[in-house]
């Protein structure tokens, strides 16, 4: 296994890696909504940090020759759930069909006072 970095998204807040390579699978840990260039959050609301947490993924699967047609699986963090639809609007710029499988959850908190947080596994 070989641990992923780029500085076009947020170096990890803790003992971890930005993501795994595993060979056929890689790993994208959980992306807050952090510009990397800032170190803050985006202004404009859900939307926008929804945006910035997918470019940060997208970024860190360019680093090892990846785009978002790989990813095979996401998991969304809420803090409020009620944001769910406007968060779907900017998946759809993401992501084209087939989809990717995905889970969404409300949360009670998220590090930093985030509203999102978004993971993804990429297959090769």
């Amino acid at each position: 296994m070989n641990a992923i970095s780029t500085p076009k998204a947020p170096a990890a807040i803790g003992p971890y890696s930005q993501a795994i390579d595993a060979g056929s699978t890689v790993y994208v840990s959980g992306q807050l909504p952090i510009d990397p260039a800032t170190g803050n959050f985006p202004e404009g609301g859900i939307q926008a940090e929804a945006r910035q947490s997918l470019t940060n993924i997208k970024n860190i699967l360019a680093e090892v020759g990846l785009t978002m047609k790989n990813v095979a699986k996401v998991t969304v963090l809420l803090a409020d759930i009620q944001n769910f639809a406007a968060v779907n609007e900017v998946y759809a710029e993401f992501f084209e069909a087939p989809y990717p499988a995905r889970s969404a959850f409300a949360v009670a908190a998220l590090p930093k006072g985030a509203n999102i947080e978004i993971e993804a596994i990429a297959v090769r």
